[in-house]
């Protein structure tokens, strides 16, 4: 067969540009310059070819993804599309895409726009959620991996540009879309399936002789998902060398992900010289589910093996059986209008406004049941396992003493371990009479019978831009961009969280039989058999549980809590220029951004009050004014860029680029808040009263604070790039970079005496009575076994560690990519319809203190096999990234670091479009079935001795999918 599509990329590219971005010429101005040819290909080759034009016609280093109609994007949700790019990597959170690191770069450090203004998410920090974002109301996206002075969203990896349509540029249609999604795993909680759906309306009118638009996007999902979750507290190693956990962790997760999302586009073009866009974006977010599993101390006896490989007994096995139900709720606004008006032929001006607002709660109750009690039992009455360890962790073979799981009769709704400690400021409240089975009485220490938890978030964000283009004759410069943009931006967190006891305290009950569930929850794959399934809310809904408010009790819930406010005023100009040099064409862009920025942030400093409560010194629940610090700073930054692409000859380009880019600070990093803990273990409070012994050992002791006055990271940027084009749907190119990092945040460590804190004016936070022990058992105490009777007084040592964020970090960051487009047709006629997406990303960086980047993998690869011709296709995609350093939701809602192991997922994708098929009546149908994640990768940390302390799986997904277009 011979292939007769005309290779025209500039009029491809025009085009494209017209489909793609507001201000670009219209469908009928792209015709009166040139007699386009249309190109009857669809399918991925067809978005392929987009994509390529795009990146063709850029003069900065772009990649780009691109649907031949809204609606029509192959996956569930942009971070999937995202994530097979090159320079591209995706991060799993909860088994589904949505973080996106661009050449390293964690989402926080990659600016994200919508049609170029600037996107929020609902996310703990900048970064945005890219599965927030359903692909059904997106027609592509354009990363750009060098920046220029127009490009108002910047960010040290990247700019992630996502596209909606325009309506007055695209074609009209109206078009449905059905999916049904099964989950690979069977849900192992009776209350949740494995099914789902997705449904979608896309609608795109054009009236009033064309000069009105209306695009409307309608997307609805109900998406399961199921986790197998092993963890461990950590591993040590026993006097026989032989390594175990310290405790257990590990919980079978059934969530479901409701989403609803309306896109909204008004474009109304009233004269060839005026043109006007509404557009409104609303998104409701849900992810509910349940956590059940175990989590307890480990002791074990009996144990035989070495290293990591052994058998053996735990002993004293008193579990708790957490019930932890959780809801995430969250909601997305944004309303933007843009004008654009051409002053004559030369000129035009155009204003952009935006308003986006987001919420989100993210609730998480804890519901503790076991044998009994804590204290109620003695360790002859407690239960056993055996097990067998090796480096993927632990598995149990058997149990005894522990039927009461599978009983919703015998099993107890109450705390079975001793973790009450941080309600030592309301003590009175759980004073008794009551005996424990060692004779002293019950305390608060056993009144912790669950947990509720959760944070509220809340962000908005206003930008204005005016800007003006205008043709020039300057030499080289044919084309000049100046303007301003104005954003004002505040985000705030209040963690929040509440102890529960049951009202049996200081006795223990059943399991009330309204709370159950039909059918147990199953462990078995854990060796933890079958464990019986309760409504874990029920208790709290149902005025069971008494609640006292942890943020007056735990100083690192109320340090948690803040507000922070940016204004950043932006002015730029950029000139576009074109000539010849040597008889090579020569073109590209030189500008410069001046960024004005004045942030502030109020938070709270939570220390614990001689009365033992959080900053509340009268008791009256109401936090203390000299606990209310609010700090800030002004600043700003001067950020030259620069690009140049030569076009050595037909479709081959060498392209050059160079500018200084800036990522604004964590906002975790940037809050005023702060806290001294105290960490109640005996083992650290016995730590000898010397400098020598805290830093060898550690200390209860610990202070936190962020830093409001934190300047952005920042780059210099230096890329290279050759790109040969040799088919319409066919190239190849190689691309290097540099990122010198002149700035990063680093994690400042000081040793400070909590008797005297010269860093809070002489301070003093020992409180008699709160930070000392009095043994109750005689024995060997701390690091160093040093011997105490019962009765004595263990004093903890004055010293520890105040850790604190700082600016003046420096790193540098090295790269290559690797990229291949090619349609196998040129090898075989008889391939033709045959083609592989191929790239490679290899980064080389360095921190100067050690630490690495968050989001980068050193070498990441994607490829893509397909087939399409006369509306079927097939493809088969496979990504692959080494380890990497990220960030989570850690404990009492805080941010911790986290690193994961190398992860490599393969997706494929079966279609048919019934355009050609030659029944009329299903023209406009298309039928696809996807599977996601086919090999059933998981997800893993291991430790320095290579043992798995961490796995999650998820299992593979599949999706059959209706697409029908009317028109």
């Amino acid at each position: 067969m011979t292939h007769s599509d005309t290779f025209k990329p500039a009029l491809i590219a025009l085009s494209i540009t017209a489909a793609l971005h507001s201000g670009a010429v219209s469908a009928q101005e792209t015709s009166e310059d040139a007699e386009v040819e249309v190109i009857q290909v669809s399918g991925i080759r067809g978005s392929l070819m987009r994509a390529q034009a795009v990146k063709m016609d850029n003069d900065s280093i772009v990649e780009a993804i691109s649907a031949e109609d809204i609606g029509k994007l192959p996956d569930s949700s942009i971070a999937e599309s995202l994530a097979r790019l090159p320079g591209l990597s995706g991060e799993r959170v909860g088994g589904r895409t949505s973080g996106i690191s661009v050449r390293g770069f964690k989402e926080d450090f990659t600016g994200t726009s919508l049609n170029g203004r600037e996107l929020i998410g609902i996310g703990d920090n900048r970064g945005v959620e890219y599965d927030l974002y359903p692909a059904e109301i997106m027609t592509g996206a354009t990363i750009y991996k060098t920046s220029d002075a127009s490009l108002i969203v910047q960010g040290i990896g990247g700019t992630v540009d996502l596209q909606t349509v325009r309506p007055l540029a695209a074609q009209e249609t109206l078009t449905v879309t059905g999916v049904y999604e099964l989950g690979g795993n069977d849900s192992d909680n009776p209350e949740f399936d494995n099914s789902g759906n997705r449904f979608a309306l896309s609608f795109v009118e054009k009236f009033a002789d064309d000069t009105v638009g209306l695009a409307l996007a309608i997307a609805s999902t109900e998406s399961p998902r199921n986790e197998r979750k092993y963890g461990v507290w950590g591993y040590g190693e026993n006097d026989d060398g032989q390594i175990l956990p310290f405790g257990l962790d590990t919980q079978a997760i059934s969530r479901v992900l409701e989403r609803d999302t309306i896109s909204a586009i008004l474009q109304w073009r009233p004269t060839d010289r005026l043109d006007i866009v509404f557009d409104a974006l609303d998104i409701d977010y849900s992810d509910s589910g349940v956590i059940r599993g175990f989590i307890d101390p480990f002791a074990a006896a009996n144990v035989s093996g070495s290293g990591v490989n052994s058998t053996g007994t735990q002993i004293n096995a008193n579990p708790v059986l957490r019930t932890d139900p959780a809801q995430k709720d969250g909601e997305l606004q944004t309303f933007g209008l843009n004008i654009r008006y051409d002053v004559n032929d030369d000129w035009s001006v155009s204003l952009d406004v935006a308003d986006s607002e987001s919420s989100k709660r993210d609730l998480r109750g804890e519901s503790y049941a076991g044998l009994a009690r804590s204290g109620a039992l003695t360790n002859d009455e407690l239960g056993s396992r055996q097990f067998q360890m090796s480096a993927d962790g632990i598995y149990f073979t058997d149990s005894s003493g522990l039927d009461a799981f599978s009983d919703p009769a015998l099993l107890q709704l109450a705390g079975p371990q001793v973790w009450g400690g941080g309600m030592a400021n309301i003590a009175d409240q759980f004073a008794t009479d009551v005996l424990q089975a060692n004779g002293q009485p019950y305390s608060y220490f056993n009144a912790q019978d669950g947990f509720l938890n959760f944070a509220d978030f809340e962000e908005e964000l206003t930008t204005a831009r005016f800007e003006a283009v205008g043709y020039v004759d300057w030499g080289i410069f044919n084309t000049l961009t100046a303007g301003v943009n104005y954003s004002d931006r505040s985000k705030a967190k209040d963690n929040k969280g509440f102890f529960a006891t049951a009202s049996s305290y200081p006795f223990s009950e059943a399991i009330p039989s309204q709370y159950l569930y039909n059918g147990l929850a199953d462990l078995t794959w854990a060796g933890m058999g079958y464990v019986v399934a309760y409504d874990g809310f029920a208790p709290y809904n149902d005025g069971e549980y008494t609640l006292n408010d942890a943020g007056l009790l735990e100083p690192d819930r109320l340090g948690d809590s803040y507000t922070i406010d940016e204004e950043v005023t932006t002015l730029y100009a950029q000139l576009d220029f074109e000539t010849e040099v040597q008889g090579f064409n020569v073109k590209g862009n030189v500008g410069a951004q001046y960024v004005q920025t004045d942030q502030s942030s109020t938070g709270f400093i939570g220390i614990v009050g001689d009365n033992f409560a959080v900053c509340d010194d009268d008791g009256n629940q109401v936090v203390d004014a000299d606990c209310i610090i609010t700090d800030g700073d002004d600043y700003s930054h001067f950020l030259p860029s620069l690009n140049v692409s030569v076009e050595l000859n037909e479709n081959r380009y060498l392209r050059f680029g160079a500018s200084k880019t800036i990522s604004r600070a964590r906002i975790d990093q940037m809050k005023a808040s702060g806290f001294v803990k105290f960490d109640q273990n005996i083992e650290l409070i016995a730590t000898p009263n010397t400098e020598a012994a805290v830093e060898a050992y550690g200390s209860p002791w610990s202070k936190f604070s962020g830093n409001p006055t934190l300047r952005p990271l920042e780059a210099n940027n230096f890329d290279i790039s050759f790109e040969n084009y040799f088919d319409g749907e066919g190239y190849v190119s190689v691309a290097l970079f540099y990122k010198d990092l002149v700035n990063w945040t680093r994690d400042g460590n000081q040793l400070i005496d909590f008797t005297n804190d010269v860093t809070n004016d002489g301070a003093n936070y020992f409180i008699p009575g709160f930070h000392d022990r009095i043994i109750d058992v005689a024995g060997n105490y701390g690091p160093e076994d040093t011997p105490y009777e019962v009765g004595d007084l263990v004093t903890p040592p004055d010293q520890g560690f105040y850790s604190f964020f700082e600016d003046g970090l420096e790193g540098e960051m090295k790269g290559i990519e690797l990229t291949a487009n090619i349609p196998l047709r040129m090898l075989a006629d008889a391939l033709d319809g045959f083609g592989i997406a191929a790239s490679a990303t290899i980064l080389d960086a360095e921190l100067e203190d050690g630490t690495a980047i968050p989001g980068q993998s050193d070498n990441t690869y994607s490829i893509t096999a397909y087939y399409e011709m006369k509306g079927f296709e097939f493809r088969v995609a496979a990504t692959d990234r080494s380890e990497f350093l990220t960030y989570q939701r850690g404990g009492s809602n805080k941010i911790e670091a986290a690193t994961r192991d190398a992860v490599t997922q393969v997706d494929a994708q079966i279609s048919y479009d019934f355009a050609d098929s030659g029944m009329e009546y299903l023209a406009g149908l298309r039928v696809s079935l996807q599977g996601v994640n086919l090999t059933d990768e998981k997800e893993e940390t291991i430790d320095g001795n290579g043992i798995v302390t961490l796995r999650r799986e998820f299992g593979p997904s599949y999706m059959l999918n209706l697409n029908y277009a009317f028109y």
